[in-house]
């Protein structure tokens, strides 16, 4: 579980599903927290697919551990293994953005990409983003794949 930065006020909620738009949002939260004097968690959601059987995939399948590797890969990519702080990381059972809702109820802000893995190519908004963008109780920054943070020496 994550823990509120003692020197902070708050943190951002990143939503990750490995996709290169939620790497996008990590990278946004990166450059975003000393600014806003935040911590940075990074939120990955499993859930079994809808109408399939429980005993259908092999038994040694654990979603649970193929997701928090999933999540660490990310986070890793984005901000090194030896970046100092790196993210609090919490992988949840469950809907993404029901996930996504609960972690960023008391955050100071929700960053999510525009498109994840799934859904129709076309489509400005994923279902998820949509969602958090609709619902969240704290601000949220979708990022679309055109949306690259500025460098770290460059003005905003």
């Amino acid at each position: 579980m994550a823990t509120e930065r003692a020197t902070g006020s708050g943190r951002i909620v990143v939503g990750v599903d490995g996709s290169q738009s939620s790497k996008l949002a990590l990278r946004w939260a990166r450059r975003l927290a000393p600014a806003l004097d935040s911590g940075v968690e990074a939120v990955m959601a499993w859930h079994y697919p809808p109408g399939v059987a429980f005993g259908v995939w092999p038994q040694e399948w654990d979603p649970q551990a193929d997701a928090q590797r999933a999540l660490a890969e990310a986070v890793a990519e984005v901000f090194g293994v030896e970046e100092t702080p790196s993210p609090d990381t919490r992988v949840c059972e469950g809907p993404a953005a029901k996930a996504l809702l609960d972690a960023s109820s008391d955050a100071q802000m929700l960053i999510v990409g525009s498109r994840g893995h799934g859904g129709f190519a076309g489509l400005l908004l994923g279902s998820v983003s949509s969602a958090c963008a609709e619902h969240a109780r704290c601000p949220v920054l979708v990022v679309h794949e055109q949306m690259q943070p500025a460098s770290k020496g460059a003005a905003w």
